[in-house]
């Protein structure tokens, strides 16, 4: 089955594009880590005025409430960009625990960030020091929760806390809560995968070894034709996965997508070298992010599992 995009999605990712590739996004990545929230959240006002934080919130929250393959073509460009702060949490997974709380239209201002915890397959919240509303949703509903000890994580542009619940609960589908982090998640690696390897071919054009651009060997356009390809085995099961939103789906497209995520932060560091894993040098944002997405939301042994266990 072929999945094609039409002309108003299309429009919609190319100003999701156009407003990225104008702003500093490894300043804005950097800045995040290092606790400085101010220019990520410029960047959050930018995808607030496109429509990008409306995405999932009611209708009459002043949100748009667009399908889910909607919300897909909105992660993969922020995927791409590597975008700070807890994307997953405030713009694909809080509208399903706030479906039914006033505090919706913030999220569809992008005046609240919002990030969430859901044990035992999420058991901590990214950037709950810096998020607006701080969530922490299991079996037995949804409460508000504070921050605690931070954790350590890979990409230090996301911070991981442990959270204790402060409020009384209430009831929320946390089930679909789950697929759609999940499913965001898999969208945003796969425009992590994109953009190494383009980033891979640019630098395979440039630099040159015995007179020759390194990307007219052999080996090196069989390595980056083999990413290529991942990913566009990747990106159907992506959104064929926000279809139908069935357990299973999502778990395939979780998998695949981080397999491709890998591949091509794989292939990226062979082709750069060292000088791609350093700190001054972009590239080592996505590596790093990837790396921490691929476990983000279900780790890949979980949702192969949940493959397995859907089999007949």
């Amino acid at each position: 089955m072929r999945f094609v995009l039409d002309e108003q999605q299309r429009d919609f990712a190319a100003s999701i594009d156009a407003a990225l590739g104008a702003a500093d996004l490894p300043g804005a990545v950097r800045a995040w880590g290092a606790g400085d929230a101010v220019p990520g959240r410029k960047v959050w006002e930018q995808l607030a005025n496109l429509g990008v934080t409306a995405l999932a919130v009611p209708e009459k929250y002043d949100g748009i409430d667009a399908h889910p393959v909607d919300l897909v073509v909105a992660l993969e460009r922020l995927g791409h960009w590597c975008v700070p702060g807890p994307v997953t949490e405030s713009i694909a997974v809080a509208p399903v625990l706030l479906a039914a709380d006033e505090r919706s239209t913030g999220l569809a201002s992008g005046e609240l960030i919002a990030t969430v915890a859901l044990p035992p397959q999420v058991p901590y919240a990214v950037d709950a020091d810096t998020a607006g509303v701080v969530l922490l949703a299991d079996e037995s509903g949804v409460r508000e929760a504070k921050p605690g000890d931070e954790h350590e994580s890979v990409d230090p542009s996301r911070r991981l806390y442990e959270v204790t619940a402060t409020g009384e609960p209430w009831q929320a589908n946390t089930k679909r809560a789950y697929e759609f982090g999940a499913l965001a998640t898999a969208a945003q690696l796969v425009g992590a995968a994109g953009a190494l390897l383009g980033a891979t071919v640019d630098y395979a054009r440039q630099r040159t070894q015995f007179g020759r651009a390194i990307g007219s060997y052999q080996a090196i356009k069989h390595k980056l034709a083999d990413v290529h390809i991942a990913i566009e085995l990747a990106r159907p099961l992506v959104y064929g996965a926000a279809l139908s939103m069935e357990p299973r789906d999502v778990s395939a497209a979780k998998v695949a997508a981080g397999e491709a995520a890998l591949l091509a932060a794989r292939s990226s560091l062979q082709t750069h070298g060292a000088i791609g894993f350093t700190q001054e040098h972009d590239l080592s944002l996505l590596l790093l992010r990837v790396q921490a997405l691929r476990s983000a939301w279900g780790t890949p042994e979980q949702h192969r599992r949940r493959v397995l266990e859907a089999l007949p």
